[in-house]
């Protein structure tokens, strides 16, 4: 009888052992016949690599063969048992992209859940998952979390390649290892974040955005309808609805239902609040200009915002503990120190046919009384139709005369010279104001060489300091208070005292002045942004900058050979 029980048990054992290997057979066969379509997909893809998922393309074209290469083209999404966790991680991250300013559909979203939830109903129903299948979702995953790294770290695109003068300085990272890694710590949100601008510039930008976002489910707000300007002591019907507007916006803190058809202080003053965060003059009238800046859509005022977000992401890494920047449409300096403001001035940028550039540098050094060597496109340009006019113009603005830019070259009198025969095309002198109080460049000049041989200066046109709108500059920037910042750059110099550089530039001669450590400067062009106490900016567009960039955000993602 115990022999016949035991025979019973070791048959029982032998069918189990039978079953649980045919199961595995058949889940190993599963996994080398993915590692074996992922492998010939790349191979056939060929270089550089091509691949089509249904209608989606996929565009690491480089960083996808290696990243799969170098894991034996083991599927990253899937085991054995099916698709992975991951996948769901990755699909509710990216998701979440339009809180980055970014597109889900861009990063195969749509496509990603049709084939996981597939496979998922396959597994329910216990129906065999296709091998082709599991390879689709695992190429577009990689693919999507490749792509949507990359913008997260350096944007989604170079401006560059639409505007010359713009030149980012994009912070790098090997993402091939970096999602190897993600993999192993099974944490694809908090890598993904970790890409992300460490600026708290940029996470206040994107609390703007979450909450422009909120006010556009809402409903958005009203338009204020057209009238006669208003200012305070005015009764109209439309103040009810210029309250309603101001409140969406934390403009007018006051319940708007509660304000009487009269302009009062309260209004004027919400008024002034809104024209501050517009840039506009503070009047706390209800003039035409407020009105058009009222009366934008909040639809616009959210792609001002992911615009913004996209040039921090062009930004590097580490700003610098010490920094200035200066945000040339908002025509404002901010020194920087340990991510505290701790000065801020009125700048002079370009004209709008003379942009100033946007980049990174460092100063290096200061100069004191600087010569003005004049551009030969300024000379010829500007000063030869003025001279032209006016004999004595040169003369009265104590400009010299060199043929040739040569150290050595030989100084002409101005009257000797024909002035009516010469023009653009024909033109060998140079100019050079010397120093002094009507010297074009002021007192001093701040240094940073670049290609674009822009620099900061002082200036003798100081009334221009008081105009809301500064675009006066042929893309130099002008500063309001050279000497404060002079004196916070020497600082540590005990020889270079308040006092000291004061009475050089009394002597009116140029001397130069190395900087104790290079400080980095950063030419900004923000058209939105949130400053430190939390109030939200929009400025107007004086170059034109943001519908480039726009159009450009607006296409499909590139396929690169350098993804």
């Amino acid at each position: 009888m115990k022999l016949k029980r035991n025979g019973q048990f070791l048959k029982c054992m032998l069918i189990m052992l039978t079953l649980i290997y045919s199961d595995f057979s058949h889940n190993q066969e599963l996994t080398d016949q993915v590692d074996e379509c992922i492998r010939n997909r790349i191979e056939n893809g060929g270089i550089p690599l091509s691949i089509i998922i249904g209608n989606e393309i996929i565009y690491t074209q480089a960083m996808l063969p290696l990243f799969y290469e170098q894991r034996a083209y083991r599927p990253a999404r899937s085991d054995d048992r099916g698709p992975l966790t991951l996948v769901d991680d990755l699909i509710e991250s990216i998701q979440q992209a339009h809180y980055e300013g970014l597109k889900p559909k861009d990063y195969h979203i749509e496509k990603i859940t049709a084939i996981f939830s597939e496979i998922r109903q396959f597994q329910q129903s216990r129906k065999t998952v296709s091998f082709d299948r599991l390879v689709d979702l695992d190429l577009l995953c990689t693919d999507a979390f490749l792509v949507y790294s990359s913008h997260l770290l350096s944007g989604r695109v170079d401006p560059e390649t639409f505007d010359p003068q713009w030149v980012p300085s994009r912070r790098g990272l090997n993402l091939v290892p970096f999602l190897e890694k993600t993999l192993e710590q099974k944490s694809i949100q908090k890598n993904l974040e970790s890409l992300l601008p460490p600026q708290k510039g940029y996470q206040r930008l994107k609390s703007a955005l979450a909450q422009y976002l909120q006010i556009l489910e809402n409903g958005g707000w009203p338009t204020v309808p057209d009238g006669p300007a208003l200012k305070k002591g005015d009764t109209d019907n439309r103040i009810q609805m210029l309250c309603t507007r101001l409140n969406i916006t934390n403009d007018l803190q006051n319940d708007p239902h509660n304000i009487s058809q009269i302009y009062d202080k309260t209004i004027e003053t919400a008024v002034k609040r809104f024209q501050k965060r517009h840039g506009l003059e503070e009047t706390g009238e209800l003039d035409a200009v407020t009105l058009v800046e009222l009366n934008i859509s909040i639809e616009k005022r959210i792609d001002q915002i992911k615009l913004n977000m996209e040039r921090w992401k062009w930004l590097p890494q580490d700003l610098g503990k010490k920094h200035l920047l200066i945000n040339i449409a908002n025509f404002e300096l901010d020194v920087v120190d340990n991510e505290k403001t701790i000065m801020t001035m009125h700048a002079v940028v370009g004209k709008p046919y003379r942009r100033t550039p946007v980049f990174s540098d460092r100063i290096t050094y200061l100069v004191l009384n600087p010569y003005w060597n004049v551009p030969h496109n300024i000379a010829v340009q500007d000063l030869l139709p003025m001279i032209q006019k006016d004999d004595q113009y040169l003369n009265q603005r104590n400009i010299k005369v060199f043929r040739g830019w040569e150290s050595d070259a030989v100084e002409f009198d101005p009257s000797t010279i024909d002035w009516s025969t010469l023009s653009s095309d024909q033109f060998p002198y140079r100019f050079r104001q010397e120093p002094g109080p009507l010297n074009a460049l002021g007192q001093i000049k701040f240094m940073f060489p670049n290609k674009f041989n822009v620099y900061l200066h002082d200036t003798p046109s100081r009334e221009l300091f008081a105009k809301t709108e500064r675009t006066f500059s042929s893309g130099c920037i002008r500063i309001e208070n050279p000497i404060e910042l002079a004196v916070y750059f020497l600082q540590d110099r005990t020889d270079w005292t308040r006092e000291k550089i004061l009475m050089a530039i009394q002597k009116n001669s140029e001397q130069t002045i190395s900087l104790p450590e290079p400080v980095p400067i950063h030419l900004l062009y923000w058209t939105a942004w949130v400053e430190e106490n939390g109030s939200i900016q929009f400025r107007k567009d004086i170059y034109d900058r943001d519908p480039m960039l726009e159009e450009a955000l607006n296409e499909m993602p590139v396929r690169s050979f350098l993804f």
